[in-house]
């Protein structure tokens, strides 16, 4: 039996969610690379965003501009981040979930929870970013996002509490020595 014919039938059902999985590490190395290489482009736009607005929005406060762009930058290295820690949890916690031998229906329902669910909110936490200089604030700008944030975490969310069950009802299945 050759490693196509015993592996790729299990991983089939798994692949497009490992593919939302890696492309979502993709998009935090992307970003990491992109903030080294542009960061005071980036917090210029920021702060060009926050000028924009500056009478209308901040009513000439200087200070609470420079505050929501400071907690924007934050925001688009929390994206970096959350994409590379998310993104390696849907993929591990994918394997995992082929390992245990799941049905292919469950193995594609968690796999694209985890994928889905991983890349969305490490976009929201970037747009987030982007959106909060011209909002005026970075919570308007995560009430903005809401739609995005709440069905991304819950996926993740409930996408990893099953990968746990699964791994209990395996657990009482198996052998004790």
């Amino acid at each position: 039996m050759t490693y196509e014919t015993a592996t790729l039938p299990r991983l089939s059902p798994a692949l497009p969610g490992l593919t939302l999985a890696v492309l979502t590490l993709l998009f935090g190395f992307s970003l990491g690379g992109l903030f080294g290489l542009n960061e005071d482009v980036i917090k210029s736009r920021l702060t060009a965003s926050a000028a924009a607005v500056q009478a209308s929005v901040y009513q000439g406060d200087d200070v609470a501009a420079k505050a929501v762009v400071s907690k924007s930058w934050t925001y688009m290295q929390r994206a970096h981040l959350h994409a590379g820690s998310l993104g390696t949890a849907a993929v591990t916690l994918t394997l995992l979930i082929v390992l245990l031998g799941t049905s292919p229906r469950v193995t594609r329902a968690i796999s694209l929870g985890l994928g889905v669910g991983a890349l969305g909110y490490s976009v929201f936490w970037m747009w987030a970013g982007f959106r909060a200089p011209a909002l005026g604030s970075t919570g308007a700008a995560k009430e903005s996002l809401r739609w995005l944030a709440i069905p991304s975490a819950g996926l993740i969310l409930v996408a990893t509490a099953a990968v746990v069950l699964l791994c209990v009802l395996a657990l009482r299945r198996s052998p004790q020595p």
